[in-house]
């Protein structure tokens, strides 16, 4: 039997998501958590795997079982072998094809940047500080031209093994509140650190820079795009599927109001 589940997870202690040797990595935690409270078959599939430093609001995984468990006995069962940074959020039924990366048609990641003029202590592992003042409205025209397919060679770290660079971004949404700016970006796929690079750049172009984002992509040169964001203030928040329905309606809105909470 195969089940999906949704969790969120702090990724400050963790190597990323996927397994690696010799270092803790979310991966490991879910599948021996999924082993204590029924057999499971093979490995788990993921979303997105997301690296050091980055969190997860809404990170999709599923499973294959050989004990029967209901959908209840696995939200809690799970939720009661996992360490305190990892939390399973929701468990339904998934068809037996169904795989959580292949199968997924979008996914999206926020980047939170704190603007406040002190440095947000408590928030340190989850926000990138900038002291500069920020054009959002520039930010905004400039990242209008990331969306729809592009080649993306100027946004690809060096670590990069993917054979095409054409992506398709089909939303980029920046949102205020108070000090935070959220930048959510959502695209079919990503190429490696491409969001973090993304996020770079349009911190550059909106302190000033003579850059322009549609000049970066034209170039095809990762040299003409702007520095790498830091890894801790990126969220995986979800991603969109025409096989299965996944309620993550929430899961911008809580990262907002976690973080605002947080501050306080």
């Amino acid at each position: 039997m195969r089940f999906v589940g949704i969790c969120q997870y702090d990724g400050s202690n963790y190597s990323g998501f996927q397994s690696q040797k010799n270092a803790p990595s979310i991966q490991d935690n879910l599948e021996l958590a999924i082993a204590s409270v029924g057999t499971l078959e093979g490995r788990i599939n993921y979303a997105g795997r997301t690296d050091a430093g980055v969190h997860a609001t809404g990170q999709i995984f599923d499973f294959s079982a050989k004990h029967h468990r209901d959908t209840d006995q696995w939200l809690k069962g799970l939720n009661s072998q996992l360490p305190n940074d990892i939390s399973v959020s929701s468990i339904q039924q998934a068809p037996d094809e169904f795989h959580s990366r292949f199968d997924a048609i979008s996914r999206t990641y926020s980047y939170v940047i704190y603007t406040g003029n002190a440095q947000p202590i408590f928030l340190r592992d989850y926000v990138y500080w900038e002291k500069n003042k920020i054009d959002v409205d520039l930010m905004r025209a400039e990242a209008s031209n990331l969306i729809g397919t592009h080649n993306f060679n100027s946004f690809r770290g060096s670590k990069c093994t993917s054979k095409n660079p054409v992506r398709v971004i089909k939303s980029i949404d920046i949102v205020e509140k108070d000090n935070f700016i959220i930048i959510s970006l959502c695209a079919n796929a990503y190429l490696y650190n491409m969001v973090r690079i993304i996020v770079g750049t349009l911190l550059d172009i909106s302190m000033g820079s003579l850059k322009d984002i549609t000049t970066i992509l034209n170039s095809q040169d990762r040299k003409n795009a702007g520095k790498t964001a830091k890894a801790q203030g990126l969220f995986f928040t979800g991603a969109e599927y025409k096989k299965i329905d996944l309620d993550l309606s929430n899961s911008k809105s809580n990262l907002i109001s976690i973080l605002t909470s947080l501050r306080k």
